[in-house]
């Protein structure tokens, strides 16, 4: 086992850094603060090719997995711009694509989105949660084409997306009554797509949108996977989107602690020593550096066993346990940060109390901590299912 990362790694982390350090935690608040779009960073990682370093070269990518995509979503964050959309276009989009996708599918998309294109994903609906096998959002087929009509709900940057890979059910099981999946990619403009803004109190520059469906219609070329498989399809994408979730609160947890230990290294009260050299500030801060690195080596293997195992069920379940380990250690990282920097830690010129609604969102979603557990426990420990 190899604990240091591969040279390439390593330059990659270091450019990605560079590129994010531009534009830093002020262009974030900035950008939220004003209702608009990070869009100039989202360009700089497309035009150089970081968004797609996962992709076949054969489409423009960088031939590498999600290992090394997922240090590119936590060197921009550990910047303090965690960009929420890394983990859905190039995330589960692209991934889906690259992996699913007819040679026709991927040379049209593959491009555009390592480049820097944005593709939205919804599956989650007002009654379904995060039971995907009661999808109420019907894609029936006519001829060469599919009718889908249904709602979604909490999906992100429908606004900043030309597409939509959308979940739709287009069967049940007779013997199960659970809906059987199939994925479509949808224009964000199609005619009967319309879509309302949720708003929320998170304060990150992605906004969340309900969608509607009235006899939208979609060609059957623009089918991902096959009919009624999409629920083995969707699995693929969701383990790269907890590992993205995970490398996004690791670098959001990184970027406070390093202002959190400066200032309690300079911050000298009494006279004597700066506050940092009490155990009091020190110990809660050490302590959650701990838990960080814990969470990073859990999110390296999950990656490691996506891009290189056949074990699914392996992978899934530390993409899982890497996802919940970063949501609690980042959530601990910023309470430790802003404690040990007492008023200044929730003063908006140090930056750090404003990454509390990504932290406290990615802790909810893409997949909640109980269903976690839940997942932990029947899969992985054998224990009966209380749902």
């Amino acid at each position: 086992m190899e604990f240091e990362r591969a040279s390439e790694q390593v330059m990659l982390a270091e450019a990605v850094g560079a590129v994010a350090a531009e534009f830093g935690h002020p262009y974030f608040a900035k950008c939220t603060a004003e209702g608009t779009r990070p869009d100039a960073l989202w360009e700089a990682l497309g035009t150089q090719g970081f968004l797609g370093v996962h992709l076949p070269v054969a489409h423009g990518g960088g031939g590498a997995g999600i290992a090394e995509l997922a240090i590119v979503g936590e060197e921009v964050a550990a910047q303090g711009c965690p960009l929420l959309l890394t983990l859905v276009s190039p995330a589960i989009c692209a991934e889906l694509i690259a992996r699913y996708g007819t040679e026709s599918q991927q040379s049209t998309w593959l491009p555009s989105l390592g480049a820097g294109a944005k593709m939205a994903f919804a599956i989650t609906e007002p009654d379904a949660g995060s039971n995907s096998h009661n999808l109420s959002t019907v894609a029936t087929r006519d001829g060469g084409e599919w009718r889908i009509s249904g709602a979604k709900t909490y999906i992100s940057g429908v606004d900043e997306a030309d597409q939509i890979l959308l979940v739709t059910r287009t069967s049940t099981d007779p013997d199960t009554g659970r809906g059987r999946l199939t994925l479509f990619i949808v224009d964000s403009d199609a005619p009967g797509l319309t879509r309302q803004l949720i708003p929320t109190e998170t304060k990150i520059p992605e906004k969340q949108f309900q969608l509607f469906f009235d006899g939208v219609v979609v060609a059957d070329d623009r089918r991902i996977g096959d009919v009624d498989d999409g629920l083995r399809v969707v699995f693929d994408g969701l383990n790269p989107e907890r590992i993205m979730s995970a490398a996004l609160l690791n670098g959001v947890s990184r970027y406070v602690l390093d202002i959190a230990c400066r200032y309690a290294s300079e911050r000298v009260v009494w006279g004597t020593t700066p506050v940092g050299a009490h155990q009091g500030v020190a110990h809660p801060l050490a302590t959650a550096k701990i838990e960080l690195e814990l969470a990073r080596l859990m999110n390296d293997k999950a990656a490691w066993l996506h891009d290189h195992s056949e074990d699914r069920r392996a992978a899934g379940e530390a993409a899982n346990m890497a996802k919940f380990a970063a949501a609690e250690a980042a959530a601990h990282c910023l309470d430790a940060s802003i404690q040990a920097m007492g008023g200044n830690g929730m003063a908006s010129d140090y930056g750090v109390a404003d990454l509390w609604g990504i932290v406290r969102l990615l802790k909810i979603a893409p997949v909640s901590r109980e269903m976690i557990l839940n997942f932990i426990s029947t899969a992985t420990l054998g224990l009966p299912r209380s749902y």
